[in-house]
């Protein structure tokens, strides 16, 4: 496959999944906005700045899905620190359920295809005409 066409996928694909892969990260520790900004660059190879991801953090803490808490050290920078919640631990079961699903029924319907004929070829469609009334107003 052509390696732009493969980053761009991997972009694509990463950017439409963010919010899960945000959730994975903080399940597996709880992290400030700067940690997981790095943590995905490193995994995924993809840049997503501050723009895109406090506003994301933001949203995922609105509808329950983590927590924030501020630490606040003596000699360091304060920073919001984001831990999962249960619905957040539910949500990823039932997104990587569903993922897995998908991915699946995708192999799936390549297998099927692959061993299935062409489809003949569809008739024209043809509309069938019909007269035009025409009247004529007689003043």
């Amino acid at each position: 496959m052509n390696e732009i066409v493969q980053r761009e996928t991997q972009t694509k694909l990463t950017k439409n999944l963010l919010d899960m892969i945000i959730l994975r990260l903080i399940n597996q520790q709880p992290m400030h906005g700067y940690q997981i900004m790095t943590k995905i660059r490193r995994i995924f190879g993809v840049y997503f700045g501050p723009s895109a991801i406090y506003p994301l953090l933001a949203k995922l803490e609105e509808q329950g899905y983590i927590n924030s808490k501020w630490n606040i050290p003596l000699l360091e920078k304060p920073c919001k620190i984001f831990t999962i919640t249960n619905t957040g631990k539910t949500m990823i079961k039932y997104t990587e359920n569903t993922l897995d699903i998908f991915c699946r029924t995708l192999k799936t319907f390549e297998k099927t295809t692959q061993n299935t004929p062409p489809p003949p070829t569809p008739l024209p469609i043809t509309t069938p005409t019909t007269p035009v009334l025409t009247t004529t107003l007689s003043p």
